[in-house]
């Protein structure tokens, strides 16, 4: 293995998380998080030559793994899957690891209801970007992206609430 690819695997192994969230926040089953976690290894190969150290790597990195995702699901013309919650309510005996992960799985359901903008904007708040680095990564103005970032956590909010999490 040269040189090149050695570095670039060592970088995709430090921030991987990245890959893993955007491939849950986009994709509803695990199939397709993984080919969706492949695609974007490989669009970030190929343009790895096109990478020249002006920004941070994990910011060409998540720039590359939304657009992919977004092509993606343009490409496969998938459709969200509706879930049905079950009516049960969470026991209370339920460890509170078991209750993270159903409020993370209630989360991703609801997030997957959402379009492809508002998900990288969701996502790039759940990063900790500001308004100013999410404008700066979609293109548009940083006022546009606090805008779009309130509405979106407010569909976000209306979708869970009509999944019936929490009551």
């Amino acid at each position: 293995m040269n040189p090149k690819e050695q570095e670039f695997l060592s970088r995709i192994e430090n921030h991987k998380g990245i890959l893993y969230k955007v491939s849950k926040m986009y994709m509803d089953n695990v199939d397709d998080q993984q080919d969706l976690f492949q695609e974007i290894i490989c669009q970030l190969w190929k343009g790895y030559e096109s990478f020249k150290g002006e920004s941070k790597f994990s910011t060409w990195m998540y720039r590359v793994a939304i657009n992919t995702a977004i092509v993606f699901l343009k490409k496969e013309k998938r459709k969200v899957d509706k879930y049905e919650i079950p009516s049960e309510n969470i026991r209370d005996d339920e460890s509170d690891a078991a209750l993270k992960e159903s409020q993370l799985e209630h989360f991703y359901r609801a997030l997957q209801q959402l379009d492809k903008i508002d998900k990288a904007i969701i996502f790039y708040q759940l990063e900790g970007f500001s308004h100013k680095e999410i404008g700066e990564q979609l293109g548009i103005s940083e006022i546009n992206a606090r805008v779009k970032l309130n509405r979106a956590k407010q569909k976000l909010k209306e979708i869970i609430k009509k999944q019936g999490y929490g009551l």
